[in-house]
């Protein structure tokens, strides 16, 4: 069998002097071309007293800007046929915008005018308190949202990967817009962000005119490296939380590695063994959306057997470690206790076995499939090309694709061992565990619980999506965004 690949387009790279780096991929076929800003700014570099900003400030770059004042950015694009949206996450901010191929113009036009010129007014903060105070209250509905809120801020504690991307309440009601204006003022800027232009277009006068836009602008944006170091964790730790419902909900995180470490393809392995879908090749779902699968382990010991009504792996590569997180929705009758042995149960059970050879072949055929289908589209290319490039190279997404097709059953086991070391229940770096695990760094994980004791099923909204890329659905359904005509997360 030939070796697998990214079935990517030819992608033109330059930078200029302000720092932008800019990213062509032209696709002469394409009736649709897509114009991507992702800035190197999320969540990770806020700090307390501003947690939010980041989604903030992405609110505020629909609000106002020299050339298109209140409401025009959304309008202009609408009238030639377009959809414009964007998303915060931890380790990033992204813009988009997909319009057909004779309107490249717009795009270009609208991302050089507030990259670094927002009007972030103080009547425009204020309006925006009420609709992001609203969406969070909104998001405190969810038992899954408080859960996974309390479950990162009980296993970080020096890492701003503890607060949620929408920010903590009282933030939010004291954020003042002068404390957004600095925060822009400081990270925002060419040198913080990669601009993709991918679809129908002819790259070289396409190159002209980015180069006459884009060049004006001042070599804004600050270092964006997180500098603060988790400390090694010392024990279990876990949470209780209560609230209106009938059945309880179960989260289970343990430390995980970065995008780059070496260690990241047979992690992917591991959620897509437990989940049921790999989060970079997905030819199924979303990367940061949760998923039931009847061919996962999770689903087959948890909802075929009647312990819960859904359970799924959670696990999306950050720039930093991070969690791999186990959850399930338990079933009318069955106890946070009981729901909580399974989870284990079935972790423990893939750690000490390892994944059986049917498991390791449907993994490489979902891997493949999710391959050939990840650059359909002009929007699903702007996405990958720009995810990749701002967290770290294109060359990385070829590099796990290679490795993800060749990682082996036993080091898919050590590494679940390795992860989920604690689930057995042994303290790490003890004999027992040595003996059963042969693991040097076992030190080096943990576990952390959260339970919910949620009365009622909780069911996400079902959606419809006019994009095709799995991996793009999923972070704008995380945001809770329908396109075209929401733009707020």
């Amino acid at each position: 069998m030939p070796e697998a690949r990214v079935h990517r387009p030819k992608v033109r790279s330059f930078s200029l002097k302000n720092g932008l780096r800019v990213l062509l991929a032209p696709e002469a076929s394409s009736p649709t071309v897509s114009v991507w800003v992702w800035y190197r700014v999320g969540s990770k570099n806020e700090h307390p007293g501003i947690t939010g900003a980041s989604h903030w400030v992405e609110h505020m770059l629909f609000e106002g800007s020299p050339r298109y004042g209140k409401g025009m950015v959304e309008r202009a694009v609408l009238e030639v046929g377009g959809e414009i949206n964007a998303f915060t996450d931890t380790d990033f901010t992204a813009y988009f915008t997909t319009v057909p191929r004779d309107h490249l113009a717009l795009p270009l036009d609208i991302e050089s005018d507030r990259m670094t010129r927002a009007a972030i007014t103080d009547e425009e903060v204020a309006r925006e308190r009420t609709v992001i105070h609203s969406e969070r209250e909104g998001n405190e509905n969810w038992p899954e949202f408080r859960v996974e809120e309390e479950l990162y801020q009980l296993a970080f504690r020096a890492h701003p990967y503890r607060w949620e991307v929408l920010g903590r309440r009282r933030d939010i009601e004291q954020m003042t817009a002068e404390q957004l204006r600095e925060y822009y003022r400081r990270f925002y800027g060419p040198k913080n962000a990669v601009l993709v232009v991918a679809g129908g277009f002819d790259a070289r006068s396409t190159e002209t005119a980015v180069r006459r836009q884009f060049s004006p602008l001042p070599p804004w944006g600050d270092d964006v490296e997180v500098r603060e170091k988790e400390p090694p964790p010392s024990g279990e730790r876990r949470s209780t939380l209560h609230g209106p419902g009938t059945t309880p909900y179960v989260e289970i995180g343990w430390r995980s590695p970065a995008l780059n470490d070496p260690a990241t393809p047979a992690v992917l392995v591991l959620d897509t063994i437990l989940g049921g879908e790999s989060r970079v090749f997905s030819a199924g779902m979303g990367w940061r959306g949760r998923r039931e699968h009847p061919t996962a382990r999770l689903y087959r010991a948890l909802v075929e057997k009647g312990i819960a009504v859904r359970a799924t792996s959670g696990w999306s590569p950050r720039v930093y470690p991070s969690l791999f997180t186990v959850q399930a929705q338990a079933a009318t009758g069955v106890s946070a206790d009981r729901l909580e042995a399974a989870l284990l149960t079935t972790v423990d059970r893939l750690a000490r076995n390892g994944p059986t050879a049917k498991e390791m072949t449907d993994v490489r055929t979902r891997v493949r499939r999710g391959a050939a289908m990840s650059y359909e589209g002009a929007s699903s290319t702007g996405f990958r090309i720009g995810y990749f490039s701002a967290l770290h190279s294109l060359r990385l997404e070829d590099e796990l694709l290679r490795r993800l097709l060749r990682v082996s059953a036993r080091e898919v086991r050590n590494e679940a061992r390795a992860l989920f070391l604690l689930a057995s229940g042994e303290s790490p770096g003890s004999d027992k565990a040595a003996q059963r695990y042969g693991l040097a760094h076992a030190a080096s994980t943990r576990r952390a619980l959260e339970r919910l004791d949620a009365r009622g099923l909780v069911i996400h909204h079902s959606r419809s999506w006019a994009i095709v890329d799995p991996l793009l659905a999923g972070y704008l359904r995380r945001t809770d965004r329908m396109l075209p005509r929401h733009r707020h997360t």
